[in-house]
């Protein structure tokens, strides 16, 4: 069921139910659980989520020391002098950075769909829950949504950095972030559709290249390149615009081009940012560190 964007949007037009209740049915019978543990769990994984932007230490630095404080920072900013963004996408940059910068320091996240791409979702969830326009439970039929498009591209293509490039993590978790939008603001099945397709095309290509093969650089910027990259798409399928291409088929072609990158270009840190001359220092840098030199 869970394989095919295009099979979900059918099987809840038929059913007359939305696109997360067909996820939740689905996770119920995966895992052979109750509505009601199925809905736990996920109730979990979104306080969890609460949880990681609410603990974070601005001072705190990641092992290389070049992340870290970057989501104070911005929240400052926007708080202090403005943003050109405005107040909702500062908000969304700050959660993704915080987030982001978790990971990178070890703190709890939740893998959305990676560690690499934690801080997409939430970012663009977290200042909708705080905004107090919705409640849990508009929040949780959200989170079926993207988990719903999520288990989609992990079949059809992939969520893993080292197999398709950063456009199967940030992409993936982008396409996800738009399509739990669009169902958030009530949006119907064929905009959470072409909200995924857009997502994911935007980010077609995507390549992942951490320095020194840790999940910081350019990892953590990327979180917040995703999640505007989200509402975005979320407010275009929301206005009536549509992608050309269906989503399933879109997820397809990236899978395609994930299979068809270079080795350099996925997470090998062989290629790309990780290959300039400051990430060669990178590299350096960590290996010295490693021989405890």
């Amino acid at each position: 069921m869970l394989d095919s964007m295009h099979e979900i949007l059918k099987t809840a037009e038929q059913q007359g139910v939305p696109f997360w209740e067909i996820v939740l049915r689905g996770d119920m019978e995966e895992r052979q659980v109750t509505r009601e543990a199925s809905l736990d769990k996920m109730r979990l994984t979104w306080r969890a989520m609460l949880d990681a932007d609410s603990a974070y230490q601005p001072e705190l630095r990641s092992v290389s020391g070049l992340v870290g404080g970057d989501g104070g920072r911005m929240k400052t900013y926007a708080e202090t002098k403005g943003s050109l963004c405005g107040d909702f996408l500062s908000q969304v940059i700050a959660v993704a950075l915080r987030t982001g910068e978790s990971n990178a320091c070890m703190r709890r996240i939740v893998a959305a769909p990676t560690a690499g791409s934690c801080g997409v979702l939430p970012a663009v969830l977290i200042p909708c829950w705080k905004a107090g326009t919705y409640t849990e439970e508009d929040i949780l039929h959200a989170m079926y949504t993207a988990a719903g498009i999520g288990a989609v591209i992990s079949v059809r293509a992939s969520i893993s950095g080292a197999a398709g490039g950063c456009q199967a993590e940030i992409g993936s978790a982008s396409a996800m972030a738009a399509g739990a939008l669009v169902a958030l603001c009530g949006g119907d099945g064929r905009q959470i559709g072409h909200a995924v397709a857009m997502a994911l095309k935007n980010l077609m290509g995507l390549i992942c290249d951490p320095l020194g093969g840790l999940v910081e650089v350019p990892c953590v910027k990327r979180n917040v390149v995703g999640a505007v990259n989200a509402v975005s798409c979320a407010d275009m399928a929301l206005a009536g615009i549509e992608s050309r291409i269906p989503a399933d088929e879109v997820i397809d072609c990236m899978g395609d081009v994930g299979r068809r990158l270079p080795v350099e270009f996925r997470e090998t840190a062989l290629g790309g940012l990780a290959v300039t001359p400051f990430g060669l220092q990178v590299k350096e840098m960590m290996k010295n560190t490693a021989h405890g030199e």
